[in-house]
């Protein structure tokens, strides 16, 4: 069968435009329109071709990198107070989950308010009442999160298979051979807990102000808590740190890169990182160790860590020598700024900031590199 794409194309420029009435110019003038924009579309795929061919050899680069990485500790952040992994040569040589199980048992009982509150929060009321720190309470964030509604009982049910669980906890305290002054705090939070949910069954409601009323009386003890959760991590981490520093040797040691992934709600002055800065070479902390946020726990967060540690330690040698007559925009390109941001920053007429400080001046002002370099962890 011809079709009438195949009716045209089988005719000359001059008789289609016959056909149907134009004028043989008009139709070669439309031809040539399409030669011309074949060619732009041509042209511009050869372009990418080249951001193509770029990403090609840097992920080849990135790839044979992420084997050579070393000396390097990857943590990664849990309940037990992280598990910490040494890495040389690119293989994973000791995984550690250095941190007292005090710093568990602590943190455990610390979050019952947020258990707690877990359990009633989509049962509250949308609208914020009158408490000391309702300004600071965005109405939006409540509407989102009481999304069931104080007339639903749907919260009765889970609290009470909590209460059983924190009621046997509270029995059986005592036999966990926890220091005096922590088994006090751990008992007060959970008959605090244990009170309000009793009080809160029995009457058939809660509301923002009861809830604030328990776990405000509970702060205190969560800071005694608190207190025994950072000394632990704080030996476990510099023993494993010390321990490791004399395995690996003084002159690997000053080189270490240390990766510490987490969620985002703790990527910032992570607890980890605190104590590792103190124990890594203080000339090179600023730029070997990497807090690293996740969106959630990956599969392999050794990979994980490795792949991003690579694109960092080749960043910051091809950000010198592709950017040798501008060190800000090097300082950018390896820094967490997006290359682009300054420029946005101006053209959009936003409050233009200097991009990201030099890894030297970042060194100089940290408080630990006021130590002496190789401090003992």
């Amino acid at each position: 069968m011809v079709t009438r794409r195949g009716f045209i194309d089988g005719m000359s420029a001059a008789g289609a435009a016959t056909l149907f009435g134009g004028t043989p110019s008009a139709f070669a003038t439309t031809h040539a329109d399409v030669a011309v924009a074949d060619a732009e579309l041509k042209a511009r795929d050869a372009i990418r071709a080249a951001n193509v061919g770029m990403r090609a050899s840097y992920a080849a680069l990135k790839s044979e990198l992420i084997s050579r990485l070393s000396p390097v500790i990857v943590v990664q952040n849990d309940a037990t107070g992280g598990k910490f992994t040494l890495i040389r040569g690119g293989s994973p040589q000791e995984s550690v989950n250095p941190v007292p199980e005090l710093f568990e048992l602590a943190k455990s009982i610390s979050h019952v308010p947020q258990g707690i509150f877990s359990a009633i929060a989509p049962y509250l009321g949308d609208k914020v009442p009158s408490l000391p720190n309702a300004s600071r309470i965005d109405p939006h964030d409540l509407d989102m999160v009481a999304f069931e509604g104080p007339r639903a009982a749907g919260w009765i049910s889970p609290l009470q298979g909590y209460e059983a669980t924190l009621t046997t906890a509270r029995q059986q305290l005592g036999e966990a051979n926890l220091p005096q002054e922590l088994e006090i705090s751990c008992g007060r939070i959970l008959d605090e807990a244990l009170t309000f949910i009793r009080d809160s069954v029995r009457s058939g409601t809660f509301d923002m102000a009861s809830f604030e009323e328990f776990s405000g009386k509970t702060y205190p003890s969560i800071r005694t808590n608190m207190k025994y959760a950072a000394a632990a991590q704080i030996s476990g981490v510099q023993g494993l740190m010390r321990k490791w520093r004399a395995t690996i040797g003084e002159e690997a040691w000053k080189d270490l890169y240390t990766v510490v992934l987490s969620i985002w709600t703790t990527s910032e002055l992570n607890q980890a990182s605190i104590i590792i800065r103190r124990c890594m070479n203080p000339v090179k902390v600023a730029t070997h160790l990497i807090d690293l946020p996740t969106v959630e726990v990956p599969r392999d967060p050794i990979f994980v860590a490795l792949d991003n540690l690579a694109r960092i330690v080749q960043d910051n040698v091809s950000a010198e020598m592709v950017f040798p007559t501008d060190p800000l925009a090097a300082d950018v390109f390896k820094g967490k700024e997006d290359l682009l941001s300054v420029e946005i920053l101006q053209q959009t007429g936003a409050t233009a900031r200097a991009p990201t400080a030099s890894r030297a001046a970042a060194a100089s002002a940290c408080p630990v590199h006021k130590e002496k370099p190789h401090s003992s962890a």
